[in-house]
């Protein structure tokens, strides 16, 4: 493995790269500190998001930052052991592509994919909202979509698709409750939330959570919507907003190449 690998381990810094449905972006992260080191790059996602283009982006966001050490990536989609079993707003030609292996071979670097809710809750959980919390802790990141992440005196269940569940009425629980649909249908904020609040309360009874952690776009506004849920969990806002899904896929990696220390 290059010097600079080992280096860029020893130092605890560890490029974090977050593909999002509009935009892919990517910045240097100290995993240590949860502090970013360089500022963020984005990248329109390319038309269509197939994989040789995406691959090719991170490429670009690597030669930009001259990286040549490990690289964690939140990608949007079911991630078991490299392979992408879904493909959330991206090309469907990902489905059962190591994704892992594609980047690697793009960027000649050390690659761990994760799923892009469970990248925000490794970071919200090491550096935000989660911090020292024990039980059952749920994070919802609502945007476009809705993604979902469960940790269990800090243990991630991995990619939890839990915006994709059937609510009472047959209701899918993201075309119903997802921002996008708010903006869809000029929902007022209270009208928005009265709908997240339905999908709150069924969450909850499954898995009666000891805290809820809202992320996304949504979460600026929560004195707009905080206060019309009644769920009997406690509810904050996430704290890093549009950086947790870099930060926390630079967690991912360094937990996963942590013997190179």
């Amino acid at each position: 493995m290059p010097h600079k690998i080992l280096k860029n381990m020893k130092t605890k810094k560890i490029l974090g790269i977050d593909v999002g449905g509009s935009g892919i972006k990517g910045a240097v992260v100290n995993t240590k500190t949860g502090e970013m080191q360089s500022d963020r790059y984005r990248i329109e996602t390319p038309v269509g998001a197939k994989p040789d283009d995406v691959a090719g982006i991170i490429e670009t966001i690597c030669q930009k930052f001259s990286w040549e050490g490990p690289i964690g990536v939140g990608f949007p989609a079911v991630v078991q052991h490299g392979v992408a079993k879904t493909a959330a707003n991206i090309d469907k030609s990902f489905i059962g592509l190591n994704v892992e292996k594609l980047i690697t071979a793009r960027t000649n670097c050390p690659v761990k994919v994760v799923n892009d809710a469970d990248a925000a809750g490794f970071a919200e959980m090491k550096f935000g909202a989660g911090v020292d919390k024990s039980g059952v802790v749920v994070l919802i990141t609502v945007g476009t979509g809705i993604g979902t992440v469960i940790f269990s005196d800090g243990k991630l269940l991995p990619n939890t698709e839990l915006g994709h569940i059937i609510m009472p009425g047959d209701r899918e629980a993201e075309p119903y409750a997802c921002d996008a649909t708010r903006k869809k249908l000029e929902l007022s904020w209270e009208q928005w939330a009265l709908r997240f609040n339905e999908y709150l309360h069924y969450i909850e009874d499954l898995f009666w959570p000891d805290l809820f952690i809202i992320g996304g776009g949504v979460s600026k506004h929560e004195n707009k919507i905080f206060s019309h849920f009644d769920v009997r969990t406690k509810i904050v806002p996430a704290q890093l907003l549009n950086n947790a899904g870099i930060i926390g896929a630079a967690i991912a990696a360094k937990q996963a190449f942590k013997d190179i220390d």
